[in-house]
This record gives structure tokens, sequence and C-alpha cells, in this order.
């Protein structure tokens, strides 16, 4: 099949502490090369400080964020993207409204914490 469309499926919903991620393409949808999924943070909501092995590119659609990776914090509107680099510790925050975004990064990416044993996989990822 040349065009393979991926929608949202109420069976993949996946619900963190600080939002709803709805994986999109990846190994088990088609893409063997990238995988995406679409995040939606509530308004004053973060990501624990983590480390992931790939790198990860953010591009909100809605709302804000303030992105911060090895202690360096920047505001990200949509309209722009933020690259953060492998391995490197971050944290995502959403400002004083919801934030929405599309995230994209190689497939296979596995998480970790400071202080933490081991890696886990990202099941949005896969």
């Amino acid at each position: 099949m040349a065009v393979n469309v991926v929608s949202e499926t109420p069976d993949r919903l996946i619900t963190t502490p600080n939002g709803v991620v709805h994986p999109l393409a990846g190994p088990s949808r088609g893409s063997h090369q990238l995988s995406t999924w679409r995040i939606r943070m509530k308004p004053g909501s973060s990501s624990p400080e983590h480390m992931i092995d790939r790198d990860q590119v953010w591009m909100p659609v809605s709302g804000g964020f303030e992105v911060t990776v090895d202690g360096e914090t920047a505001s990200l509107l949509p309209g722009q993207a933020v690259v953060i680099p492998a391995d490197l510790l971050r944290q995502v925050r959403t400002t004083r409204t919801h934030g929405e975004a599309l995230v994209c990064m190689t497939p296979g990416g596995r998480a970790s914490v400071p202080g933490g044993e081991g890696t886990v996989p990202l099941p949005w990822a896969e």
C-alpha cells in the first residue's frame, strides 16, 4: 500500500498523569523509520525530568510550552519547533493554558529518570 493513512483510535490512547498521548505513525502502524504522536498536556503541568536515547522534535499546535534541556530553558509556541538531542536531561512544561504538540523521533526509544534503574520503552513510539 503506497498511501497509509493513520488515524487516532481510542484503543491506542495513553493517559499519563500530565496529559494524553495519541500514537500516530510508528512500526506498529507501518512506519519503520519515524514515530509520531500527538500529546495534549493540562495547563501548568510538566513531564518528569528524564532522558530519552533518541533525538525528538516537538512542534506545538496550540498553547504554549517551556522546554528545559541540559539546564537551558526556552519558550515554544505554535509555528515553532524544538529539537531535543538524545541523552540530555529534559523537562517539558505547559504554560497557564493547555498545550498540544506533535512529536517525532526514530522508533525504539527508551527513557530513563535520574536516580532510576534501567530504561523503559515509549509505548506511543512503537
